[in-house]
């Protein structure tokens, strides 16, 4: 099971960053590359404990569709969003804030099993933690864009 492990310091307050991270609109504009649309569930606004939302996007030049739930979920510095139906074997991201020095440090541990067993190993190695890890890379690129302008206003209630 990949594990990806990714940082993110940003100079903006941490329930500031922990609600742009559950935005269901920032994550569109996110991965606008991918079409990613929330067709069920929360499709719009901020995610919380125990709701589920069903993304489509186009992925390696697929159409799929990923269904993932709120599992844990301790406001303003930890939540966990795991995929219910989709693509992955499964997977499970800890999404958890820390304030440092008047700054946020966001972590994300996406864990994942690919399907396909040793296919799918092998698209681990090729391709696929390098992809997802660009993917979320990308994701708190606009997080920490946002939170560091008056932008957030744009996505937050």
């Amino acid at each position: 099971m990949p594990t990806i492990c990714i940082r993110t310091t940003v100079a903006a307050p941490i329930s500031r960053c922990f609600d742009l991270s559950r935005s269901i609109d920032l994550h569109k504009i996110s991965t606008a590359a991918t079409g990613e649309e929330a067709i069920a569930g929360v499709t719009t606004g901020l995610i919380g404990m125990g709701e589920q939302v069903t993304w489509r996007a186009r992925h390696f030049g697929v159409w799929q569709t990923l269904t993932s739930k709120i599992t844990a979920y301790v406001r303003p510095t930890y939540f966990v969003d795991e995929m219910v139906k989709g693509a992955f074997q499964g997977f499970r991201h800890e999404h958890l804030f820390e304030e440092r020095q008047g700054q946020t440090l966001m972590t994300d541990r996406f864990n994942y099993t690919s399907p396909l067993g040793p296919l799918g190993k092998c698209a681990d190695i090729l391709f696929l933690k390098r992809y997802m890890t660009t993917l979320l890379q990308e994701r708190n690129n606009v997080i920490k864009t946002f939170a560091e302008s008056d932008r957030w206003r744009e996505v937050l209630p």
